[in-house]
């Protein structure tokens, strides 16, 4: 057992990474020999579903063990960090669409005091390309002169989602997407799940381990997913395209809903009782700034909500057309839907590789579309309309 168990075929990384925390070690140790293979900053890139946060956290496990080698994953710090709850280990999950420059400034003067008990004091930063400009500014002013025993562990999908002045300054991890194989090895031995159940899941996550576990367990999210695919045989003329477009952004916010109401009960509850709020449910005077400021973050955070569960389906979408031009250029690769292999064959012999190509670019265009703040249901018609045309 290690901390690095969790990074599905990413043997590169996992051998990057840990001969820094060795590094890290023996620079604490006052080894300045080894300062080069150690750095205060880093950035983990990688495409949905590699494991860049799973990665950063291993690498904040290794870097806060005493163990040798560091990253041992029985130790306590081990423990502490892949829980979330070592004290010098801030996790860093922006919950809306962005992450303003106010948070940031209280995230750069946290991460400049020196840890309580631990090696490092280190800030785990998901989604890194979700801060704004000012954001991104103050973040640069705090890698570019850090104090000597804080480290910064951002992640974000490429280098290019985030500004230069702040890449350029870090020290670069890319992951892979891990191959289906295994993944559905995974499946099988910490799940127990069934082989071909889990090497379709596998496929069907195109390596994204969470997605897979989902796909794998839960008919739910099975049949989803399943909707979402028989959308092209749906494309029959311009209504039934308008159509199928209101279905797939009211399934989308079904899904945000079902997944934020929840969690909005239990942060509004919680707050409140916090606040004072009397036994007959009143609220004491001056508190109705914090609740609307909850409130706030609860609605950006459902609107993120959406748009990737939006993302995701538009992602299955498009491994539906690449298995359609897969089979039109008659590549060697094994499909992402294997179990629609009949009707994959019928739509890649009904059409021609450029038409294909045609609609996987209108589906990424609608990607972009949507992570410019497009009205979700026009980018979404107007994507329909692109695939029955072709």
């Amino acid at each position: 057992m290690s901390v690095w168990d969790d990074l599905v075929g990413q043997e590169a990384v996992v051998e990057q990474l840990g001969s820094a925390a060795v590094a890290g070690a023996a620079v604490l140790a006052g080894d300045e020999q080894a300062a080069s293979g150690m750095t205060h900053a880093w950035l983990f890139t990688g495409p949905p579903g590699s494991g860049r946060s799973a990665a950063a956290r291993a690498f904040a496990a290794a870097l806060q063990c005493r163990e040798e080698p560091p990253g041992c994953g029985h130790c306590a710090s081990c423990h502490q960090v892949l829980q979330g709850t070592h004290a010098d280990v801030e996790v860093v999950r922006p919950a809306g669409l962005s992450y303003g420059v106010k948070e940031t400034r209280e995230l750069v003067l946290r991460a400049a005091s020196s840890p309580s008990g631990g090696r490092w004091q280190i800030v785990l930063f998901e989604d890194a390309e979700r801060a704004t400009e000012a954001a991104a500014n103050a973040l640069l002013k705090a890698i570019e002169e850090p104090p000597p025993r804080t480290v910064w562990l951002l992640c974000a999908p490429s280098p290019d989602d985030l500004v230069m002045t702040i890449r350029s300054r870090c020290r670069l991890v890319t992951l892979r997407t891990p191959p289906a194989q295994a993944v559905a090895d995974v499946l099988v031995q910490r799940d127990g799940i069934a082989p071909d159940v889990a090497l379709e899941a596998a496929r069907a996550a195109q390596g994204d381990i969470g997605r897979a576990r989902r796909l794998a367990a839960d008919p739910e999210a099975r049949r989803r997913r399943g909707e979402v695919l028989s959308l092209p045989a749906r494309l029959t003329g311009v209504g039934p395209a308008v159509q199928a477009a209101a279905v797939l952004v009211a399934a989308a916010e079904a899904d945000a809903k079902a997944t934020t109401e929840e969690l909005n009960e239990a942060e509004t509850a919680d707050l409140r009782r916090a606040l004072g709020e009397s036994e007959k449910g009143r609220m004491p005077r001056g508190t109705a700034g914090a609740l609307k400021e909850l409130e706030e973050r609860q609605k950006s955070r459902a609107t993120r909500v959406k748009r990737d569960s939006l993302d995701r389906a538009l992602l299955d979408l498009a491994s539906y057309y690449r298995d359609v031009l897969a089979l039109q250029l008659g590549a060697p690769v094994q499909p992402v839907n294997g179990d629609r292999a009949a009707e994959l064959r019928a739509a890649a012999a009904a059409g021609t590789p450029e038409a294909t190509l045609r609609r996987l670019e209108a589906i990424m265009e609608c990607r972009q579309r949507l992570d410019a703040n497009v009205n979700p249901l026009l980018a979404v018609e107007a994507m329909t309309l692109a695939l029955r045309t072709g």
